[in-house]
C-alpha cells in the first residue's frame, strides 16, 4: 500500500480490519454510540456529532488528550466514507505533506472522493511543516484532522489552529477500561469468547495500563496468547506475562487507608525517600492519581502552610495537571511535588489559626462588628455611624491604620503565631513590628 492508497472502510467508514491485525485496531469503535469515556464531546447536538454524517461540513479539527483516549478513532469517524491518508509528524516532511495535498487537488479536479489528512503527533511538526499545510485546510483541499498530546495553544501555529475546530479529550476512568475489556473479551471482532478473562487479572491490567485504552487492549492480547483457546486470563498469568508484580492493595479496604497514610505522614516527616516509596505503591496498585493529588494539596495547606507557600501552588498545579495528563505521566507529576513538598519546611500555624477562630465563633464569641468597620456605601449609613473614623489603610504610615479591627469582646485575641520555619520566620519579625504600629504588644 502506498502512501494515497485509502484504506479499505466499511459502511461505517472505519478501516476494514484482517484478523491478524492487532486487537486495539480489530476493537476501534465503528460509530459513536461504541465510543466509551468522552461524554463531553458525545452529547447531541454537539460539534463532533455535527461532524459525523453525509452532510456533514469539512471541517478540520485538532484532537488534544492523553495517549489512549481515542484519536485516532475519532479521527476514522469523522472523517467517514472520504478518503482517509495518515501521516505520522515523527517520520513525514514538507515533502510528504505537499505530496498529499497535491494528490488531494488532482482527485478533486477529477471528482473523486474528499481526502481526510490524519497528522498523529502534529506537534512535533516544525512551524514550517505546519506552515505548509495551511493553504490546503484553508481552501479545503485537504481535511486535516490533527491529533497532539501536548497543549495545542503551544505547539501548533495559531493561524492553524484559528482554521480548526479543538477538541479537547480526557483521561479514560476505570469504568471505561473495564467496558473496553469486556467487549473486548466477548466480541466477535475481538477475543470472541475464546478466553475467560478473571476479575483480578482485569484489575492487574487497569492498574498496569492506567487511563491508556490502547495499552490495555495490548496487554490483554499479550496475556490471552499466553493462556491459548478455551483458557483463563488470571492474575498469575497476567502477573507472568507483563513481568510486573501483583500488588496486594485493596482499594476499598484497610491497604488503601494504611498506605495513603504512611505517605501523608511520610511527607509531612520530610522523609523523601519514605514517601516516594507509598507513592510508588499507590500508582503501581491503581490508585486514583486524582486522590493522591488531592491529599497533596490538603497537606500543603495543612502541614506546610505559610512556612513555604508556595507549596500549595505547587501541589494545586500538581492536581491541575494529574486531571488533565492521567497515568502514566502523572506519575512524574506526582513525583516532582511529592519531593517538594516533603522537603519543603513545616508549619501548621495558619491551620490551627483557623480552627481556633472557628471555635471562638462557635462558643459565642463573634461579637459586634465595631462602627467604624461597617458598609458606609448606602444610605443612611453615615446617620447610624457605620464607616466614621474609619481609617483608611493607604493613608497611614507603612500602609498599617492603627485602629481596632476585633469586636470589643474579642480584643487583643491572637489565632496566627508563625513558627521559625522557612518563610514563617520573616513573617515572625513582620508581624512582630505590624502587631506594634496597631498598639499590640508582646
Amino acid at each position: 500500500m502506498d502512501l494515497f492508497d485509502a484504506a479499505r472502510t466499511d459502511a461505517s467508514g472505519v478501516p476494514e480490519t484482517l484478523g491478524n491485525a492487532p486487537l486495539a485496531v480489530r476493537m476501534r469503535p465503528r460509530s459513536l454510540d461504541e465510543v466509551v469515556g468522552q461524554q463531553h464531546l458525545l452529547t447531541e447536538g454537539s460539534p463532533l456529532r455535527r461532524l459525523i454524517g453525509e452532510d456533514a461540513p469539512a471541517t478540520s479539527v485538532v484532537l488534544w488528550g492523553p495517549p489512549g483516549t481515542g484519536k485516532t478513532t475519532l479521527a476514522y469517524l469523522v472523517a467517514g466514507n472520504r478518503r482517509f491518508v495518515e501521516l505520522s509528524a515523527v517520520t513525514a516532511g514538507v515533502k510528504d505533506v505537499r505530496a498529499v495535498v497535491d494528490d488531494s487537488k488532482r482527485r478533486i479536479a477529477t471528482g473523486e472522493r474528499e481526502t481526510v489528512l490524519f497528522v498523529d503527533e502534529i506537534h512535533r511538526f516544525t512551524r514550517s511543516q505546519q506552515d505548509a499545510l495551511l493553504p490546503a485546510v484553508e481552501n479545503r483541499w485537504v481535511t486535516l484532522i490533527g491529533a497532539t498530546t501536548e497543549n495545542p495553544s503551544f505547539s501548533v501555529v495559531g493561524p492553524l489552529l484559528s482554521r480548526s475546530l479543538l477538541l479537547v479529550l480526557q483521561p479514560l476512568a476505570a469504568p471505561d477500561i473495564t467496558a473496553l475489556l469486556a467487549r473486548a473479551v466477548s466480541d466477535a471482532r475481538g477475543l470472541g469468547g475464546s478466553v475467560t478473562l478473571d476479575d483480578a487479572a482485569r484489575d492487574h491490567i487497569l492498574r498496569v495500563a492506567g487511563a491508556d485504552a490502547r495499552k490495555a487492549l495490548t496487554l490483554l492480547e499479550s496475556i490471552a496468547q499466553a493462556a491459548g483457546p478455551g483458557g483463563v486470563v488470571s492474575a498469575e498469568l497476567a502477573e507472568a506475562t507483563m513481568d510486573a508484580a501483583l500488588v496486594a492493595y485493596d482499594k476499598s479496604g484497610d491497604q488503601h487507608y494504611d498506605v495513603i497514610s504512611a505517605f501523608i505522614k511520610s511527607v509531612r516527616g520530610s522523609d523523601v525517600d519514605a514517601a516516594l516509596h507509598y507513592l510508588a505503591r499507590m500508582v503501581v496498585a491503581g490508585e486514583d492519581p486524582r486522590f493522591i493529588a488531592r491529599r497533596l494539596v490538603i497537606l500543603a495547606a495543612e502541614d506546610i502552610g505559610m512556612a513555604d507557600p508556595q507549596g500549595l501552588v505547587i501541589a494545586q498545579a500538581a492536581a491541575d495537571a494529574v486531571s488533565f495528563i492521567g497515568m502514566p505521566e502523572g506519575r512524574i507529576v506526582l513525583a516532582e511535588a511529592t519531593t517538594y513538598l516533603a522537603s519543603a519546611p513545616k508549619s501548621n500555624r495558619s491551620y490551627r489559626a483557623i480552627d481556633a477562630a472557628i471555635a471562638d465563633v462557635r462558643a459565642g464569641k463573634a461579637g459586634v462588628v465595631p462602627e467604624h468597620l461597617r458598609d458606609a456605601h448606602y444610605a443612611g449609613a453615615e446617620r447610624l455611624g457605620h464607616g466614621q473614623a474609619y481609617v483608611y489603610a493607604h493613608d497611614a504610615p507603612h500602609g498599617v491604620a492603627a485602629q481596632e479591627y476585633l469586636p470589643e469582646s474579642l480584643r487583643g485575641s491572637r489565632y496566627y503565631e508563625p513558627t521559625e520555619h522557612g518563610y514563617e520566620r520573616t513573617l515572625t519579625e513582620r508581624l512582630r513590628t505590624i502587631r506594634g504600629m496597631l498598639g499590640r504588644r508582646d
